[in-house]
């Protein structure tokens, strides 16, 4: 399938790479079909895609590797609603937002995005933990260019199930 992107042209995407967002994310709630995008040497950080808005799109990452102390409670609800069956088929991703002011990085903790890796269907959910910002900072204020957001390799495993890498042409 050929989609449009604002960001990154006409890209050919299997249509078992699409993922389907079950509610939306909250604010896009009308977007529903999306693919991760993976440019090379992007750390961490891969794009979420809208199959249907060229313009649309997000930064997204690991909470895990944002966060070395993230553990989230996920009820079970959200878990059947994209019937998951197997701990390994979960994906959890932070929305990120690049701030203005150079190397300001926040992600979103308290509204994830749940991903069923088998299945590619998808949520954004809330946790009712208060603990979790929405705007949790990347780097702190006198980080350097050279801090390590990448992902770890039990993390890339599951990403690569239902990314698509882009290639330099």
């Amino acid at each position: 399938m050929k989609i449009t992107t604002k960001r990154f042209a006409n890209l050919d995407v299997d249509e078992d790479r699409i993922i389907l967002m079950q509610r939306g994310i909250l604010g896009f709630e009308c977007y529903k079909r999306f693919v991760l995008l993976t440019p090379p040497d992007s750390g961490s950080l891969i794009w979420l895609q809208a199959v249907d808005d060229p313009a649309l799109a997000f930064v997204v990452a690991n909470p895990y590797v944002i966060n070395g102390d993230y553990k989230p409670f996920i009820m079970d609800h959200e878990l059947k609603s994209l019937e998951i069956e197997r701990g390994e088929d979960i994906v959890l991703l932070s929305i990120v937002t690049v701030h203005t002011r150079p190397f300001q990085l926040t992600a979103n903790l308290r509204a994830p995005l749940l991903l069923n890796a088998a299945n590619r269907k998808a949520n954004q959910i809330v946790l009712e933990e208060s603990a979790y910002p929405i705007q949790y900072k990347v780097f702190d204020d006198d980080a350097k260019t050279t801090g390590d957001v990448s992902l770890p390799e039990a993390g890339m495993e599951q990403l690569d199930k239902i990314s698509v890498a882009m290639m330099v042409v």
